[in-house]
């Protein structure tokens, strides 16, 4: 990967950059704006969004102004949890099409399993989501559709289907690799996206990162980029602070080395955001 558009490939060949820019946190208003619009001037070409964020329209605004043709972006939005289902999944997506000003996304995901805590026919309440989600795939609305926040038991059920998950984007940062899922996700061609690669900051003021990070002249952040890069997973790296931005954006002019990848993919679990997706309340 040497630059903000290179591409990991998907399952069914469509090509997505290997930087996205994560908007979860990002007040609406002209701040959404201006970081999305900041993103792409600075060679992002790949945003990601979701309904429950609340800033959509704002987005949506910061695309337009960014002057980019649609097609040299790649937008990814979520579907709620409140919205699962087959018929409140085709709403939600209509509405989110005409939050973000669009006429059709590059990728779509389940944002949270149901599961078995909270509901007794889980499985049929994300294979009925799912239906809703492969109909809008094979109408052109959705180039490619996955989930966010599956276990592998939350998995097996959606990869019977016809049309099997793409992605599955899940917290992944130093301290915690997820190493089942992420193993399951490449034995059935399953691209892996880290939300919070930063641990939501959390991983800014771990001093063996800085120590690592100070070899390569780098900060803490853009080493636990290009280690996300590097281990093959699609970092989401968010910030609303400009100049942050674009510094998370220059990880392509250095590779961090076999030893130190180790060192880093062998620390024990540490800034985690303590949600399960079997035992989330929301």
């Amino acid at each position: 990967m040497h630059n903000p558009t290179d591409s990991f490939k998907l399952g069914n060949g469509c090509a997505i950059p290997c930087l996205g820019f994560g908007t979860w946190q990002t007040p609406s208003g002209d701040t959404a704006v201006a970081a999305v619009k900041t993103a792409l001037e600075k060679g992002y070409r790949h945003i990601d969004a979701a309904a429950v964020y609340g800033n959509e329209p704002d987005v949506g605004r910061g695309i337009a102004a960014s002057g980019l043709p649609r097609t040299s972006i790649f937008v990814t939005s979520k579907v709620w949890n409140e919205k699962r289902g087959y018929k409140s999944t085709l709403y939600a997506f209509e509405k989110t099409l005409t939050d973000l000003r669009l006429d059709y996304l590059d990728l779509y995901l389940i944002h949270w399993p149901a599961s078995a805590s909270r509901f007794p026919d889980w499985e049929s309440i994300n294979l009925e989501t799912w239906r809703a989600m492969t109909e809008l795939y094979r109408d052109g609305r959705i180039r490619a559709i996955g989930v966010s926040n599956f276990l592998p038991h939350h998995l097996d059920a959606l990869m019977r289907t016809e049309v099997p998950p793409m992605v599955n984007q899940i917290e992944f940062h130093p301290g915690q690799m997820q190493e089942e899922t992420v193993r399951y996700c490449r034995q059935h061609g399953i691209l892996v996206e880290a939300w919070s690669p930063l641990g939501t900051g959390r991983m800014l003021s771990n001093a063996f990162l800085a120590t690592i990070a100070k070899k390569y002249g780098k900060s803490v952040a853009q080493l636990c980029i290009r280690w996300c890069l590097q281990n093959e997973i699609l970092p989401l790296p968010k910030s609303i602070t400009l100049s942050r931005i674009a510094e998370n954006a220059n990880v392509f002019d250095f590779v961090i080395s076999e030893e130190d990848m180790i060192a880093i993919n062998s620390m024990a679990y540490f800034g985690g955001s303590g949600l399960h997706p079997d035992q989330v309340d929301f």
